[in-house]
Parts: structure tokens; sequence; C-alpha cells
């Protein structure tokens, strides 16, 4: 797959160049961008050619919402680099999200004899090959704690949007009985390949290369979906995925600012999953879904408080730093009362 590499400059002041790089990577999904590394000026963004939406990127440049900012572009095609080669270079600190340690292979976790962490098969060795997902980022963090929570052994686990592959490799790592995922990124799908044979646990990772349609050549559901996406193609693909959700399964979607929760709402409500718990950090969310029909009481499942979640209740919502109050979806059958979550504002990028 061939990518375009551009180079965003901002003029900022100083203070707000930060900001500025975040609300920008956050607008430039909608414009088919999907990896973003900060430069002193600005930041360099990455888009699959026939992906890359001019028109809309455009429009984003043309009506910034930062005052006294603007942003001017230059767009290359993108070198074809040995990535895993600049990340055996660099790497990254041992990342902890409990009961998992994400590392390098060359920054090893610390060996302590009581640290119930270090049980060999929840290391997760992840090397990176130009695709996302190594932990550092806040949507995998919360992504790979929410599964956690999800206790996935025995289960069968669908990994939307491999990337890595880390989701399904922590899934089976935590004895998921199966997972599949994909990615329509071929550099992404060998890379999860890779990573799962590093990890042991390939003979039960099948990995397939394509974009959500390929689930229909997929047979059975799932007691588990992940998807770490952005925002817009969560929205087109929730149907497909919801088709592949085993009744009393889960779905968990990240990927999106705070802003965008309640267009996720709205599009769950429609397919009839019910949000139950919901993660946030430094402005990205994580939001957890379940099939109405799986809830055994209506009443407490308007409003879940998962461990280092905040509260979750499909009758209100904020957005823009407001609340908006919402219609409770009639199959809850709970009244008509509203309930808040802290939805921090600030804004980030994936």
């Amino acid at each position: 797959m061939k990518y375009f590499e551009v180079n965003f400059r901002i003029d900022a002041p100083e203070e707000h160049l930060q900001t500025a790089r975040d609300i920008l990577s956050a607008m430039a999904g909608e414009a088919g961008f999907e990896t973003f590394e900060d430069t002193a000026d600005g930041i360099t963004g990455y888009v699959q050619q026939p992906l890359l939406d001019r028109d809309s990127l455009e429009a984003i440049l043309a009506d910034f919402p930062l005052p006294h900012s603007t942003v001017s572009y230059t767009i290359s095609e993108a070198e074809y680099r040995d990535w895993n080669e600049q990340w055996e270079q660099q790497g990254f600190e041992p990342i902890v999200v409990d009961p998992f340690i994400i590392h390098d292979g060359q920054h090893l976790p610390p060996q302590t004899p009581d640290s119930q962490l270090l049980t060999p098969n929840l290391n997760i060795e992840i090397h990176a090959r130009q695709a996302f997902g190594t932990g550092t980022h806040e949507t995998t963090r919360m992504m790979v704690a929410t599964l956690a929570a999800m206790e996935p052994k025995g289960k069968r686990v669908l990994d939307c949007g491999t990337g890595t592959g880390i989701l399904a490799i922590a899934a089976l790592k935590a004895g998921a009985r199966e997972a599949v995922g994909y990615d329509i990124d071929e550099w992404s799908t060998d890379n999860a390949r890779h990573n799962a044979a590093l990890n042991a646990v390939d003979s039960g990772f099948k990995v397939l290369l394509g974009d959500v349609s390929i689930l229909n050549n997929v047979e059975g559901l799932f007691d588990i979906i992940l998807a770490n996406i952005n925002r817009n193609i969560l929205l087109a693909d929730m149907p497909a995925m919801n088709a592949k959700l085993a009744p009393g399964g889960r779905l968990a979607l990240s990927g999106f600012l705070a802003g965008d929760v309640p267009l996720l709402l709205e599009k769950a409500e429609g397919l009839g999953l019910i949000p139950v718990s919901q993660r946030e950090e430094a402005g990205w969310i994580c939001l957890e879904f379940e099939p109405h029909n799986s809830v055994q009481n209506e009443a407490t499942g308007a409003k879940i408080v998962p461990p280092g979640g905040t509260i979750l209740a499909p009758v209100a919502f904020i957005a823009g730093g407001r609340l908006k109050a919402k219609k409770c979806p009639d199959y809850l059958q709970i009244p008509d009362i509203f309930s808040t979550f802290a939805a921090d504002n600030s804004n980030s990028r994936l």
C-alpha cells in the first residue's frame, strides 16, 4: 500500500502549538489520515494515496478552529522504510496495563520475584513495522485495559484494524480460545503475524488482509470485538461489527475524541447496543457496548462504573463541554432522569 507523507507547518503562538497539533491531527482523520509524527513546527501525517480527500483537507485548513493559527502543507510520496530497524534504535520503556506488561524486547520490565505482573504469558513483546499499536498511545492502553476487564479467557475475539496485533495477542495471552484480526494495510498484517509468532500465540491468531467486508468470509460470531480506528471508519463499520457480535458479547471502540461520543452513541443506539463503560485519557475515549438483549437487569445496565472508568449513562452525554440531553432508548425502561459523566474536552491525536 502506497502512502503520501504530508508535512504540515503550523503558524501559531508557541504556547498554542501543541494544542494546534492535537486539533489538526484529530480533524485530519476526516481527510483519510491514519498516523502522525510531531515535527519542530507542526506534524507529519501519513495517508494511503487512494484515501486522501484533498477537498476535505482544504476545507479543514480553511476553517481551522484555533484562533491566531494557520496551517500550510506540502505533499510527497512516502518512502518505504524499515520501521522495525528504527524501532530497534529507539524503542520504548515497558508499559504496564494490568495484568499485562508491554515492551519492545530491549527495554525489559524489571524482574521482581513477588510481582504477579511478570508471569510469562502476560508479557507482550511488540516490534512496530509501520503499524499502529505499541501501547504507548492512550487509545491502545485503554483498549488493553478494557479487554482485560472483559475476561477473555475461553472467548473468541475479533480485532478490527489489528495494526501490530497487540489487542489480539493480549487476548490470546489472557486465555482467549481464538482471535481473528484484519487490516487494510499489508505492512500491518505482516507485522501482526510477526508479533504473534514472537509471543508464541500465532497458532491461535488468524490475520486477514482487507477491510470490514472481509468479515463476510469469516464464519461464526465473536464474544469480544475490538476496534481502535478513527471515528469515520467506526461509524461506517459498526453495523458489520454488530452483525458479528454474539449474544451477550462485548464491543469496545476507541480512536476518537470526547466530542465524537454523541455520534457513536447515536449510531450504537440505532443498532440496539447499550453503552456499559467509558474510559478517558488525555481527551481520547474508549467506549464499551453490549447488545440490549443481553442485559439481565435493565436498570443497572443503564449506568455502570468499571474499574478505572467513569460513569456512562445512555440518557446524557457531553459534547463541546456542554451537557446535552438524550432520550433514553425505550428498551431500557428506566425513568427519564439525567446522569452525567466527566469528559476532559482536551484533544490529542492518534
